[in-house]
C-alpha cells in the first residue's frame, strides 16, 4: 500500500495528520501540493477513490473559489478548478492508491492506515 498524504504545512490539521504517520511510523509521500501543483490526473484520480461528495474537496472559502465559484456538482469543473487553484483542494488528504479520506478531523485518516 502506497500512502500519499495531500499536505499543506501550514494548515494546522495538516500538520497534525503529518504527525499521525511519523508517529506511526509508517511511508508515506508527503505531496506539498501548493509547491508542486495538482495534474488533472491526479484530481480525477482523488475524486475517483473518494468516498463523499465532491464538494467536500473544495474550500469554498477561499478567495479564488469565491472569485470565480463553481458548480460543486460539476465534475469537469471542480477539476478546472483544483488544478489551477490547487489552493481550494481540502486538506489533509492521504491516499492509498484505492480509497482517499480527508483528514478533518485529522484522526479520519486512521481509516485508511494498517
Amino acid at each position: 500500500m502506497a500512502l500519499t498524504l495531500f499536505h499543506n504545512p501550514r494548515c494546522s490539521k495538516s500538520r497534525q495528520a503529518l504527525g499521525i504517520l511519523q508517529t506511526r511510523e509508517l511511508e508515506f509521500t508527503e505531496y506539498l501540493y501548493l509547491v508542486e501543483g495538482l495534474s488533472v490526473s491526479q484530481v480525477r484520480e482523488l475524486i475517483s477513490r473518494y468516498d463523499g461528495k465532491l464538494s467536500d474537496l473544495v474550500r469554498t472559502g477561499e478567495a479564488e473559489y469565491k472569485a470565480s465559484p463553481v458548480d460543486l456538482e460539476d465534475e469537469d469543473e471542480v477539476v478546472a478548478l483544483l488544478v489551477t487553484s490547487p489552493r481550494c483542494l481540502e486538506r489533509p488528504i492521504l491516499d492509498d492508491g484505492n480509497s482517499a479520506v480527508i483528514g478533518r478531523p485529522p484522526e479520519n485518516i486512521i481509516t485508511l492506515l494498517p
